[in-house]
């Protein structure tokens, strides 16, 4: 059981103990309330003689510190403490330190990263014998990207899409392009006056067999089309099929001779050899592309080389975009082991790295109007959620060492932009106001 003990008994405790400062000392003063007369709740009376008698108590227990050899003031502060709280002694003021030892960062290359990345121009201008306005560089990296151990000697780029016919849009994207889906000239200048576009990407998705079953010929006079309306570096993509594209893709890279675009894409489920012979033929770029296996891209790249002769600097990795949610970790860790491996001396992998970032756009969270599940929590208006899905996406292999995106909606290309180069250390433009490109009601 506790002992109670009033102050004033607190002097019989100490009587026998030789306590210099205690001589002749007399502690009094016990504390009594009396609470009687007052109302339940709160009662500003009793709270005017609790705070009065607390007082009394802190005068008590400052008595007891000063017996004990520990100054401790009550009330003003004590003259002569520079820096010390209201009504605390010297002796506890804040301490003194004698200066820190000063200390010493040096920043330099992980010993391991012995490699450069490859540098690979998309766009020839006049200079280079083309038509466009500008060239992009990618790669050049010694290092992780925005890492103070090596700068990074290019930002990173986006290239926003254009398809050559209308399609099946997420509300967010397609509010943005309604008015212009039916021109893909149209389409990729407004991807570039409006939203600053870096490259343009136009899809011809129509030659599909599937779909309209376009002729390769007439998929070329929609890529002059492009040309024609914008002066950035473009790239060219066909529809997927694979016994297709090749011929597809071939046709577009004789119209285009001499702009250096991006051609895409080779791969190993297809004919990469003629689109590769193509693409050395008529003066372009090509993107290697593979699904989420290191080992797989190693091969595409060495019979690249090897077997058609493309130059190092022609070619560009893509080793798939998994969504946020939908296997994100898995091609960050891809991506991440790759340009690791380019740094530490694997040859075969020293490219720069594309993602279709606009695969978040296939996640049922990012067009949504909400869940199929009753009991799930709100998601959110979609006008947001679905460019932040985009954008997370981006970002996230931004920093495995990504450096071309393929994105869709202009709000996450504006953020992407804005992020990517404040960690790279410019920012080109004036911040751009995106507030109108959302479209939430909110």
């Amino acid at each position: 059981m506790a002992k109670k003990v009033k102050l004033s008994e607190m002097t019989d405790m100490f009587k026998d103990m030789e306590i210099l400062s205690l001589e002749g000392v007399t502690i009094e003063g016990d504390i009594e309330l009396d609470l009687s007369g007052l109302g339940g709740g709160f009662d500003p009376m009793l709270a005017a003689l609790l705070g009065q008698e607390n007082a009394i108590l802190a005068q008590h227990f400052a008595r007891l510190a000063n017996m004990f050899g520990v100054p401790v003031g009550i009330g003003a502060p004590v003259a002569g403490a520079p820096g010390a709280a209201p009504g605390i002694s010297p002796a506890l003021a804040a301490p003194k330190f004698k200066d820190l030892i000063p200390a010493k960062f040096d920043v330099a290359n992980i010993a391991e990263w012995t490699n450069q990345i490859q540098e690979v121009p998309i766009g020839n201008t006049s200079a280079d014998g083309g038509s466009r306005g500008k060239r992009v560089l990618l790669g050049g990296e010694k290092a992780l990207p925005f890492f103070p151990d090596a700068p990074m000697p290019n930002r990173n780029q986006v290239t926003i899409d254009v398809f050559d016919m209308r399609l099946g849009l997420a509300k967010a994207v397609k509010e943005n392009y309604d008015d212009v889906m039916d021109n893909p000239g149209e389409w990729a200048k407004k991807n570039v006056e409006k939203f600053n576009a870096d490259m343009i990407t136009i899809h011809l998705i129509s030659t599909d067999p599937l779909i309209k079953d376009t002729s390769p010929k007439d998929a070329a006079k929609t890529v002059e089309e492009v040309l024609q309306a914008v002066d950035v570096p473009i790239a060219i993509g066909g529809s997927g099929n694979p016994q297709k594209d090749p011929e597809v893709l071939a046709k577009a890279a004789e119209v285009a001779e001499g702009e250096r675009c991006l051609i895409a894409s080779a791969s190993l489920n297809l004919d990469y050899a003629k689109i590769a012979e193509a693409a050395v033929k008529y003066d372009h770029d090509i993107l290697s592309w593979t699904q989420l296996d290191m080992n797989a891209q190693k091969e595409l790249n060495r019979k690249l080389m090897k077997q058609c002769n493309v130059p190092r600097d022609r070619i560009i990795m893509d080793p798939t975009t998994a969504a946020l949610g939908y296997g994100l970790d898995y091609a960050y860790t891809n991506m991440e082991r790759i340009r690791l491996a380019a740094l530490m001396g694997d040859e075969e992998l020293t490219f720069p790295m594309s993602s279709g970032t606009t695969n978040a756009w296939g996640a049922r969270e990012s067009w949504m109007v909400s869940s199929p599940l009753k009991e799930d929590s709100d998601w959110g208006p979609r006008e947001y959620r679905g460019p932040i899905w985009e954008i997370i996406t981006g970002l996230s292999l931004a920093i495995a060492g990504n450096d071309l995106f393929m994105m869709m909606h202009p709000t996450s290309v504006a953020v992407l932009k804005h992020i990517t180069q404040t960690l790279f250390g410019s920012i080109e433009a004036e911040p751009v106001d995106i507030s109108n490109w959302i479209g939430a009601e909110v």
